[in-house]
């Protein structure tokens, strides 16, 4: 039984590691800022799959999923503002292209 707890557990560090790493590829390689938005994300849920299996490890479930509720919570926010400022980008240069802020000034 014990073998099987930890095959489960490396299996599901594994996962979330590779949606880490799979967020932060797709955040690194492109030039679109929605691409960018997406890759944020996933690369957050990425991290919190790792803080619950963390938390797993440790034998402390209650905070570690206290801590990704409060993640989750500010992540929203944080992607509702984003969101909001790629749509104004969008609305004054008509592209997504992250290199056409070269423009900007401020």
């Amino acid at each position: 039984m014990v073998a099987d707890a930890t095959t489960l557990f490396w299996l599901f560090f594994a996962f979330a590691a590779l949606v880490a790493i799979s967020g932060l590829y797709c955040f690194l390689v492109t030039f679109n800022l929605l691409r960018m938005l997406i890759g944020i994300e996933v690369l957050i849920k990425g991290v919190t799959l790792l803080v619950i299996v963390a938390g797993y490890l440790s034998g402390q479930m209650a905070l570690a999923q206290s801590i990704v509720i409060t993640v989750i919570v500010i992540e929203v926010v944080v992607m509702v503002v984003a969101a909001g400022i790629i749509l104004g980008f969008f609305n004054l240069y008509d592209s997504l292209n992250v290199k056409n802020a070269r423009n900007l000034k401020g």
